[in-house]
């Protein structure tokens, strides 16, 4: 429920944005930071958050962010303002990087085996049918309730999700809690900067003075967090050991590239559907419906099956062409489309090449990781994903730059974005191909992780 709920936040206020921009008077920018606020604060405190459940255990982790995440979006359904509302999804972000690396390395250190595929498969179907979710709830209650509603629908949410979690063990830590705060400052301003940075270039060009300032701070905030990992911090986010392991630092390139495709496409389908096809609220959701149930399919009960068969990393490659095509194929989007179409077909083959994809991403991500440094490793796999989708966002809606003069105009403009995303598939692929095996389901690959 806490995974599923973290997820649903990065989509839920997708189908809701042209209501809040009416209700709360934002521009396409503040829109943006809507989104971005969220997912940025997400992306730079997930180490911190993994190196957290480490350290003070994983059962006193998930229950801070529960409540963390549940105020915030109390306060979010609540807001009056734009500020408001951006600084409540900031906090909302913080309890989600509490959250999700604290799920993750329950489940991971949990089962041992085949067993263990068989639940990181079910946890990556819980966040694939969170995004949609997002959409499809997001639209029901923006459109039959307030778009208000798919902030605060989280609070009864989060407060199930905390009564359940009093069967957890209670974990101790095995060392004295010490945390790298000024790491995860130094992540966060990489991120932001960063963000700021792209975000500003496509709308002032490269050489404005205040695209110029926060990619020079980006720059600098990066060169000071490399030597604070692997020289000053007694306790890194990031231990050195786990970038030392291939197959974990291969892993988290591929979800860093996957994910700059596979997150912001809800961001810009959601508007494709809304701006160029012209369907409402609840029809938005509704159609975000095959992308799920696919992905869903494919990944929990196809791809586990599979990787008994085949190499992870040839699954992951199959994947990501699968997915590619689908894209290419949803970049020819028209007003005149119509769903079926424009919509229906390439979700097909994007459900299905992500479906295949997710799951040996998260194995050759936390496979092989010593049973102390889960959390950490967890963090990492989750930071590389939402680093992706925050900087791919950012990018993309650069790219995208469509005249506000009509559909057309908008359909041309997301078309750009969805080929930019294929392109982004078809690295992922190359790298799934060229490199060695990602782990698959054999005892020994579990065991070993567990021990």
């Amino acid at each position: 429920m806490a995974q599923f709920m973290v997820v649903l936040d990065v989509s839920i206020v997708n189908v809701a944005l042209p209501r809040i921009e009416t209700a709360l008077g934002l521009d396409v920018t503040a829109s943006h930071w809507v989104v971005n606020a969220y997912t940025l604060v997400f992306a730079g405190l997930l180490l911190l958050g993994g190196r957290v459940a480490d350290l003070y255990g994983h059962k006193r982790t998930l229950l801070a962010g529960l409540a963390l995440f549940s105020t915030a979006s109390l306060v979010g359904g609540l807001a009056g303002g734009q500020e408001t509302l951006v600084a409540a999804r900031a906090a909302q972000g913080l309890g989600a990087a509490v959250l999700a690396p604290a799920t993750l390395t329950v489940v991971g250190t949990a089962f041992e085996g085949a067993a263990r595929t068989r639940a990181l498969a079910i946890w990556t179907g819980v966040g694939l049918a969170g995004g949609t979710a997002g959409n499809l709830v997001g639209g029901l209650l923006t459109q039959t309730v307030s778009w208000r509603a798919v902030l605060l629908v989280n609070v009864p949410i989060g407060v199930v999700a905390a009564w359940l979690a009093r069967c957890l063990p209670c974990d101790r830590a095995r060392t004295r809690p010490r945390l790298d705060l000024p790491g995860a400052a130094l992540a966060v301003a990489v991120l932001v900067c960063g963000t700021f940075g792209l975000a500003r270039a496509g709308t002032h060009g490269w050489s404005d003075p205040a695209t110029v300032t926060a990619l020079l701070a980006c720059g600098c905030a990066l060169a000071l967090f490399v030597p604070v990992q692997t020289r000053w911090a007694s306790h890194p986010l990031i231990p050195p050991r786990l970038l030392a392991h291939g197959q974990v630092a291969r892993g988290n390139v591929i979800a860093l590239v996957a994910g700059a495709c596979l997150s912001p496409m809800w961001f810009f389908l959601a508007f494709s559907m809304q701006q160029v096809l012209q369907l409402g609220p609840l029809l938005t959701g509704l159609g975000f419906l095959p992308h799920t149930l696919l992905a869903i399919v494919f990944g929990v009960v196809v791809t586990p099956r599979l990787l008994h068969r085949v190499r992870g990393h040839t699954l992951l490659g199959v994947g990501a062409l699968v997915a590619a095509a689908g894209f290419v194929w949803q970049s020819r989007l028209t007003p005149e489309s119509g769903y079926l179409v424009g919509v229906l077909g390439p979700a097909v083959l994007i459900g299905v090449g992500s479906g295949l994809l997710n799951t040996p991403v998260t194995l050759a991500a936390t496979s092989g990781v010593p049973r102390a440094d889960a959390g950490a490793a967890s963090g990492l796999l989750n930071t590389t994903k939402q680093v992706g989708a925050v900087l791919g966002l950012a990018v993309l809606t650069t790219v995208a730059q469509p005249a506000f003069a009509g559909p057309a105009d908008l359909a041309r403009g997301y078309g750009r974005a969805f080929a930019a995303m294929a392109a982004a598939l078809l690295v992922v692929a190359v790298l799934a191909f060229t490199s060695p095996a990602v782990a698959a389901t054999s005892d020994r690959d579990g065991l070993r992780s567990t021990r």
